[in-house]
């Protein structure tokens, strides 16, 4: 069976190891793209604005990297 296009805030929240109501707050911001659908409104995000958000991280990250470099101390930490 092909994988679904559309996650509940749920299966997002495992995916990112994260709780539901940080998801939800991520939704909520505009940080994740979603939308609401059926008659009650139910968040669902789509699998590629997912893989979308999490690549903005990755770049994000890389760029506080960059900026940012651990000093010595933090690498003895490790």
């Amino acid at each position: 069976m092909a994988a679904e296009r559309f996650l509940q805030l749920s299966d997002v929240a495992e995916i990112l190891n994260i709780s539901s109501s940080q998801t939800y707050a991520l939704v909520r911001s505009g940080d994740l793209a979603a939308i609401k659908v059926g008659g009650r409104g139910q968040w669902r995000v789509e699998r590629a604005a997912l893989e979308d958000y999490i690549q903005r991280c990755y770049d994000e990250t890389k760029a506080f990297t960059r900026a940012h470099p651990p000093t010595r101390e933090e690498l003895l930490e490790e």
